[in-house]
């Protein structure tokens, strides 16, 4: 079902000769280049190009299937011309959601996108499982973690710091946590699904703490209300807890220790749409809107 934009994706790194090239002429992320011939090599069984520093070169089996490529290519490219003039305009953007990180930080940015694009129809849904196809059900995905499935790709939006806080008041009626290993002592609430350990760093030392947490909840919200009633020790996104903090509601606990990376938000599509202005247009405000809300890349 992908076979069209992986031949087209091939036919255009042997014209251009380059894999970066490429990837600015079709306007998505040399990654997603990359694993389209990847793919396409797979499904022809037989390596297409030869690779080195300086060049891209053809295999015999790469020759062979050149000249369907290039078909392909040419048909893919002059369809575009013609009907992006008369739909792009008035199509509605169909954009999926992971709910957690949707709500929390999608939703503030769409009155700015639509104020600043008012030409592009929006349908926003906040959905735990990924329907249809690309371009049939969805046009962008934003969500937690790299693609799943193949022939998707993602432009990384971030990775959101995430640290360990607490109430004043529980800190002080329990015991006191001066390193990782205290962490067993106290009630735990963290974010996501099957969390069974903490890995955490400060400098070169490296902690890994077994977690039997008291609280495990998709919605980091939740995990943030739950910390903030002084139920236990939160595993929280920074940017969640930088007002309880900077009013002394929350403090932060192990503040020397790294919380090692649990979140890498995407906006994820598929080769065909990533190429779609008004797709381009949400992925680029995102990146310029939300990186600095996060805190690090």
């Amino acid at each position: 079902m992908w076979l069209a934009s992986e031949l087209a994706a091939f036919a255009q790194v042997v014209e251009l000769r380059s894999f970066t090239a490429s990837a600015r002429a079709l306007g998505v992320p040399k990654v997603a280049i990359s694993r389209a011939v990847q793919s396409l090599e797979k499904r022809v069984g037989a390596k297409l190009l030869t690779r080195t520093t300086r060049r891209v070169a053809l295999t015999d089996a790469g020759r062979a299937l050149l000249p369907h490529a290039h078909r392909i290519l040419a048909e893919t490219v002059a369809a575009w011309r013609e009907i992006s003039p008369l739909t792009e305009g008035r199509r509605t953007l169909r954009v999926l959601a992971d709910p957690a990180y949707g709500r929390l930080l999608l939703a503030p940015l769409l009155p700015r996108f639509m104020e600043r694009y008012p030409d592009i129809p929006l349908e926003v849904e906040m959905a735990q499982a990924l329907p249809g196809e690309p371009g049939e059900q969805w046009d962008l995905l934003f969500q937690n973690g790299p693609p799943q499935r193949e022939g998707l790709v993602g432009t990384p939006l971030g990775r959101p710091p995430v640290i360990l806080c607490a109430t004043p008041g529980y800190l002080r009626a329990n015991p006191p946590v001066k390193q990782p290993g205290d962490l067993a002592q106290h009630a735990v609430l963290v974010p996501g699904h099957q969390v069974t350990e903490l890995r955490l760093h400060k400098g070169r030392n490296q902690a890994l703490v077994p977690l039997e947490p008291r609280l495990v909840v998709t919605d980091p919200a939740v995990v943030h209300a739950a910390t903030a009633a002084g139920a236990g020790i939160g595993v929280l996104p920074e940017f969640l807890c930088r007002q309880g903090l900077a009013t002394g509601k929350l403090a932060r606990v192990l503040p020397d220790w790294q919380v090692a990376d649990l979140l890498e938000l995407h906006a994820v599509s598929d080769l065909r749409r990533a190429r779609s202005p008004s797709v381009r247009a949400l992925i680029e405000f995102f990146v310029a809107n939300m990186v600095p809300v996060l805190g690090r890349t």
